[in-house]
């Protein structure tokens, strides 16, 4: 009997990381979310307008709106193992999660982490869309490549193909508290 009330007890306890593990996640993608949303619209709107206008969409906007959510002790950006804004440079933190993401195509799941001071981290892949391609694949304008290059002129992230990794979203935020909770 005791045996088996221990090995309840033991089965118990595991399963317990996986459910605050599944909170933080779900919390983590609740703060990403809005960012996420007006990072499409702003991107959208610019490519409404032409593949040029949605780099000034990408180097204006972007940062503007990640500032804008990061309130209450909440930070949200994002970053790329290819990077073409240098100010977009993942946290120490992210780099490890975002290699993996670029090592293994296959393992493509978001991750919590917990970090110090009683806050987590929570990264999620961005995987190449078709409206990305005009300025992140095979930039075949030369106006428009050469917008790229006076913009970013260490930029490393043209060449991208449909469905491969561009970069991370991430967010680092509250334990407990915040106006996410």
């Amino acid at each position: 009997m005791y045996r088996v009330l221990a090995a309840i007890a033991l089965a118990l306890f595991a399963a317990a990381p996986t459910v605050a593990e599944d909170v933080a996640a779900n919390r983590g993608a609740d703060i990403l979310a809005p960012y996420k949303m007006q990072l499409k619209q702003a991107l959208l709107a610019g490519m409404a307008q032409g593949p040029s206008a949605a780099i000034g969409a990408c180097k204006l906007q972007a940062p503007q709106i990640a500032e804008t959510l990061s309130v209450d002790g909440i930070v949200v950006g994002r970053s790329s193992h290819r990077l073409r804004n240098p100010r977009n440079a993942a946290p120490d933190w992210v780099a490890p999660i975002m290699q993996t993401y670029a090592d293994d195509a296959a393992d493509r799941t978001p991750r919590t982490v917990e970090l110090e001071g009683d806050r987590l981290g929570y990264v999620e892949p961005i995987l190449m869309q078709p409206v990305c391609l005009a300025c992140h694949g095979d930039v075949q304008d030369p106006s428009l490549a050469e917008r790229i290059a006076d913009e970013y002129p260490d930029d490393e992230a043209t060449g991208f193909e449909l469905n491969e990794l561009r970069g991370v979203f991430w967010t680092e935020f509250p334990a407990r508290g915040g106006s996410y909770d």
